[in-house]
């Protein structure tokens, strides 16, 4: 199912949002200020993000970057602030779309499936020892399920998959999911590799090269 967040601080247009998507067959979690939303969008994998603006705690505008730094997860925003400038420095900054309150909620409707379609392609999944990593939806699953992974433990198992049986340095994987520079010093890159062993069970198809970083590893016979 399709995973929407939407992020509304104003409680009557969030409870409409939510009602009329999840009649439509989506899966919709609300938060209700920027806080409540970057933790949101920091601990899961979502298929498009409703945005309002003027949030309180921490602004649409700095959420959206964060977005755009960590992912390419669509974007709506959905806001008041309805002049030129405001959509054009919105859809300038990453977001697909561009709302303006108020507004039919048939016409929001009509966008998310138009993003949606431009966004999520139907590709096969990547499959191996009864895990299947969906890169478009973002998901993963197990035997007993989803197995639900933050955006940089996704971001960094994606890397690892498009680049099988290849030894990846510690520098190329941290410079590729977190997008600055490794100093070398830091656990971070791999404290998330062990969560991702852990979630998955796979403590042999993740395997540390000595001296380098790591690579998954898939058996020729099976690729």
């Amino acid at each position: 199912m399709i995973r929407i967040l939407t992020v509304e601080d104003d409680a009557a247009i969030a409870n409409l949002i939510n009602m009329t998507l999840t009649d439509a067959r989506y899966e919709c979690t609300v938060a209700t200020d920027g806080e409540e939303g970057l933790e949101l969008i920091e601990n899961n994998t979502w298929d498009l993000v409703l945005l309002d603006l003027m949030l309180p705690k921490v602004s649409g505008y700095e959420l959206l970057e964060i977005i755009r730094r960590d992912s390419e997860t669509p974007v709506i925003i959905i806001s008041a602030m309805n002049q030129v400038s405001d959509r054009i420095r919105g859809l300038r900054m990453g977001a697909d779309d561009y709302l303006c309150k108020p507004f039919q909620i048939g016409e929001l409707v009509a966008r998310v499936e138009s993003v949606l379609r431009r966004t999520i392609k139907q590709q096969e999944a990547f499959t191996y020892a009864g895990i299947t990593v969906d890169s478009d939806s973002r998901r993963v699953f197990g035997p007993e399920g989803e197995i639900l992974l933050t955006t940089k433990e996704f971001d960094l198992l994606d890397t690892l998959i498009r680049n099988k049986n290849i030894a990846l340095t510690r520098e190329y994987l941290y410079e590729s999911v977190w997008k600055e520079e490794y100093l070398g010093q830091t656990r971070t890159l791999d404290n998330h590799i062990q969560r991702i062993r852990k979630k998955l069970g796979w403590d042999d198809v993740i395997q540390t090269v000595f001296r380098i970083g790591y690579r998954l590893f898939i058996p020729e016979s099976r690729i």
